[in-house]
């Protein structure tokens, strides 16, 4: 949104009833006069409080509907869909928008899928893969579920074409073993390397989420700090701070 409600106090996000500090309310109000078949979406929401007004994700101030057919605008530019309507159909409804984080419930996270997992680091025993036949070779390639590897079109040598993609599965090693040529790869996981992918729903961007996350977490580690010289803390931080003030 445009205009947050972050700036309220804290407590707002455990309101249990709709208020100031904690909602926003809606107005939609749309109806189709012309045989053009017409998407409602986020854009056509109207906020209550004009003074201070809030905006969905993505909203453009002005949107010409009529210059649709003649200039069609991208997809990311005409807001969330809601509704199609027809000629003569007409929608009108009232919405409260509410703020809250995915600690408390799931529809409040604005990430769909986050995954994690130890950059790869794959090594081919070379001199072992040249044992193989070309047959052989595609074979033992196309083993592996997620095509982290290829065969080069000049050389016929097996490659590394996207290491990210290995899912640990060992499907290849397998192979390989399966084939009479054990250690034909070695795959380790990297201690210092990992790989972090965060998929969004669409309310915030993915780095956003990411940003704001470490920015959450280095005010939580700051205030375990603060507790080191404090044993009274304890009881706020529990054995986390007890941890950190013993081994940070």
């Amino acid at each position: 949104m445009l205009v947050r409600l972050s700036d309220v106090h804290e407590s707002a996000i455990w309101c249990f009833s709709r208020c100031e500090f904690c909602s926003v309310e809606f107005t939609l109000n749309v109806k189709c006069t012309s045989d053009q078949t017409l998407d409602v979406t986020s854009h056509d929401l109207v906020a209550s409080d004009q003074q201070y007004p809030v905006y969905p994700v993505g909203f453009l101030e002005h949107t010409d509907y009529s210059s649709f057919e003649e200039d069609p605008e991208p997809p990311e530019r005409r807001g969330i869909l809601i509704v199609k309507l027809r000629r003569g159909q007409e929608l009108k409804l009232r919405a409260i928008a509410r703020k809250g984080i995915g600690k408390d419930h799931a529809k409040w996270s604005p990430a769909a899928t986050i995954t994690f997992q130890y950059e790869p680091e794959i090594h081919i025993n070379e001199a072992l893969m040249e044992t193989l036949s070309l047959e052989g070779k595609k074979e033992w390639v196309e083993s592996c579920p997620t095509k982290v590897f290829d065969i080069d079109p000049n050389t016929h040598q097996v490659v590394v074409v996207d290491a990210e993609a290995y899912a640990y599965d060992d499907e290849v090693i397998k192979k390989a073993e399966a084939m009479g040529k054990p250690g034909l790869v070695n795959i380790i996981s990297r201690d210092d390397s990992f790989i972090f992918a965060i998929e969004s729903t669409g309310a915030l961007k993915a780095a956003d989420m990411f940003l704001n996350a470490i920015d959450i977490l280095k005010t939580k580690l700051d205030a375990v700090r603060l507790s080191m010289e404090t044993e009274e803390n304890d009881d706020q931080f529990g054995e986390l701070g007890a941890h950190m003030r013993g081994g940070l």
